[in-house]
């Protein structure tokens, strides 16, 4: 999950690190739509949605619904399956787990930053 564009390609990386930033990519690209982030919410919440109540929570052409649960499918988001003439989509989360280890390096990089900046607020308020 790093940048890709020329002279920025991970260290010691090769063809399936390529293949895993990919995926990466088109995670963070799924999550970016808010629409899309709202479905996951209501699978989370709610468990497996046939394709008929998740469109009935959004207001918009089943087209553009189709569209959204397709670039969730595509970044192994949400699986589907079909029971009877059905689509049951249902939240999968091991992409999630692998977003949240990406931005784990950058929390704990922001914690300790403003742990320092209250240490420091504190000392002067000492002074």
């Amino acid at each position: 999950m790093t940048d890709t564009r020329a002279g920025s390609a991970r260290p010691g990386g090769g063809a399936s690190a390529d293949a895993a930033d990919m995926a990466g990519d088109r995670v963070f690209a799924a999550l970016a739509s808010p629409v899309r982030r709202e479905v996951l919410r209501l699978l989370c919440e709610e468990g497996p949605q046939p394709v008929q109540r998740i469109a009935g929570r959004f207001d918009m052409a089943r087209p553009s619904l189709s569209e959204h649960l397709r670039v969730l499918r595509e970044a192994g988001l949400v699986s589907e399956r079909k029971v009877g003439r059905q689509r049951l989509y249902r939240l999968e989360a091991v992409p999630l787990h692998e977003v949240r280890e990406w931005l784990n390096p950058f929390e704990r990089f922001w914690r300790e930053k403003l742990t320092g900046l209250r240490d420091l607020l504190d000392d002067l308020d000492e002074s």
